[in-house]
């Protein structure tokens, strides 16, 4: 048996979901929903599956699928578009939202302009280290260290912004070839939760170009996430301060780890791309 749901198809620096809310259409198997409605020539085609729901410890939740099914923690490109998406289909009128994720509580700052959210920061929360044994003597935090993937020697730096990433610095970030390195290093046996994985480039006029690899998902245009680990590697490296704009394929973020309180802002715009409706046989 069918039925008809509502959905909008939105992105973030181009990294792309489909959000559907669940207060009007509840999703059962949102593992299936992910993989069927993300694939391109069968589906809707997206990086993957956001539900907007209700939470008792903030004003919204987020759940996030990623196009292979895997559940992430978080998406610092899907949390700047729930920011839209609640404001401007009239489900709050406040600039100040919460959001319930798997990595915590997020506060999103709408910036409105003319009636529409244009751009949202969203506080990330503070950075952490992502324990890795890279040398056999124990877990522990992981900076500038050699991972060894595909017979090629790369210097990382592990953060987790509520997921685990693995920045990668390079004097030539376009010519990576990441559809080859990138599986391997997401796979590798460092990481048994595997990992996200990003190649930036210090540039001459202080931004940092990166493109990603993301867990679950392949190749995408942007990770707000990744961005954000991006940045603080840069700081702890000391190849950066703690302002820094990234520059994904599909945009442009600006990424800030203050001082005072230790926690990362990044601001961003979101982008409604269409409505639509899908008739699907998953409850």
């Amino acid at each position: 048996m069918t039925r008809t749901i509502r959905f909008t198809k939105m992105h973030g620096a181009g990294n792309d979901y489909i959000y559907v809310d669940t207060g009007l259409y509840p999703i059962s198997d949102p593992v299936r929903a992910a993989i069927e409605w993300s694939r391109c020539h069968t589906g809707i085609g997206s990086d993957g599956l956001v539900l907007i729901g209700r939470s008792p410890r903030a004003d919204f939740s987020m759940r996030i699928f990623n196009a292979d099914g895997s559940e992430a923690m978080m998406c610092g490109n899907a949390t700047r578009c729930i920011g839209k998406y609640v404001y401007d289909n009239g489900l709050t009128d406040r600039t100040t939202v919460t959001l319930d994720t798997l990595s915590g509580i997020k506060v999103l700052r709408l910036h409105v302009e003319d009636g529409r959210v244009a751009t949202v920061t969203v506080d990330m929360g503070a950075p952490a280290d992502e324990p890795v044994d890279y040398d056999g003597r124990g877990a522990r935090a992981m900076r500038e260290q050699p991972v060894v993937a595909g017979g090629q020697t790369f210097t990382a730096t592990a953060v987790s912004m509520g997921n685990p990433h693995l920045v990668i610095f390079t004097d030539d970030v376009e010519s990576v070839p990441l559809p080859a390195v990138g599986p391997m290093l997401e796979c590798h046996p460092l990481f048994p939760g595997r990992i996200n994985v990003e190649f930036a480039e210090v540039r001459a006029d202080g931004s940092i170009r990166m493109r990603v690899w993301e867990r679950g998902s392949g190749i995408t245009l942007a990770c707000g996430t990744g961005a954000c680990a991006t940045a603080v590697a840069a700081c702890l490296t000391h190849r950066a301060g703690r302002r820094s704009d990234i520059v994904m394929d599909g945009g442009r973020l600006t990424v800030e780890w203050d001082e005072a309180t230790g926690h990362v802002y990044m601001t961003g715009g979101a982008t409604k791309v269409f409505d639509g409706e899908m008739e699907t046989d998953i409850d």
